[in-house]
């Protein structure tokens, strides 16, 4: 039995105040939009986290940006199988449909998923690690940055910052993002942001190390 129940009014509220101004003062973009289609530039895999807001970060108007959200803004590495790969699925439409040219990976301050996979691999979290976890089995995926860093890997900030770096590593073992990038077709970009201090740093391959933008 489907179980699904009226809006909050709140919602309703907002909605219905979003339609009579930003959308009635903007109805011939929405409607060219709606008929031609999306054609996004950028691609931003992004944290699940409610106070990460990319589009006001970057200003970005409707259609501009083809986001992609998960828990810890993580990315798998290419492995075909009968599964299902939300994230995968995501990345192969942005390159091979979409053809984006920008490819950001955003991580951010007090990640709980971050925290998460912190206190699952050292032993702080054993109900994570349960085949059962949904969440365990998901953050497994920066379990190789966090052995990485070794003592290091303890520092919240220093493993959010390593869980863009696994995630861009990841990107690359895809054939068709590989292909893109060699091919000058792609960019990738591991992006940082603070969320108390509205701070924004950007991965710097040539140094090795993230920097204000």
């Amino acid at each position: 039995m489907l179980n699904a129940s009226n809006l909050p009014s709140y919602l309703v509220k907002r909605y219905q105040g979003w339609k009579a101004t930003t959308w009635a003062e903007n109805k011939a973009w929405y409607r060219r939009l709606a008929e031609e289609g999306q054609r996004p530039r950028v691609m931003v895999i992004s944290c699940c986290d409610s106070r990460v807001h990319v589009t006001s970060i970057f200003g970005a108007d409707q259609g501009e940006f083809f986001i992609h959200r998960n828990i810890a803004s993580l990315v798998p590495p290419f492995g075909p199988s009968g599964d299902y790969h939300g994230t995968s699925a995501a990345v192969e439409y942005a390159v091979n449909y979409l053809n984006v040219a920008h490819l950001i990976v955003l991580g951010h301050s007090n990640c709980g998923g971050v925290r998460a996979c912190r206190d699952m691999c050292s032993g702080q979290a054993p109900e994570l690690s349960e085949d059962t976890s949904f969440i365990g089995r998901w953050i497994d995926i920066l379990r190789p940055g966090f052995e990485r860093l070794g003592e290091k890997g303890n520092d919240l900030e220093t493993l959010e910052r390593e869980a863009v770096l696994v995630s861009l590593e990841n990107l690359m073992t895809f054939p068709f993002v590989r292909d893109a990038v060699e091919a000058e077709r792609l960019t990738l970009h591991g992006l940082y942001t603070e969320i108390g201090e509205g701070g924004l740093e950007e991965y710097d391959a040539k140094v090795a190390r993230f920097s204000p933008v």
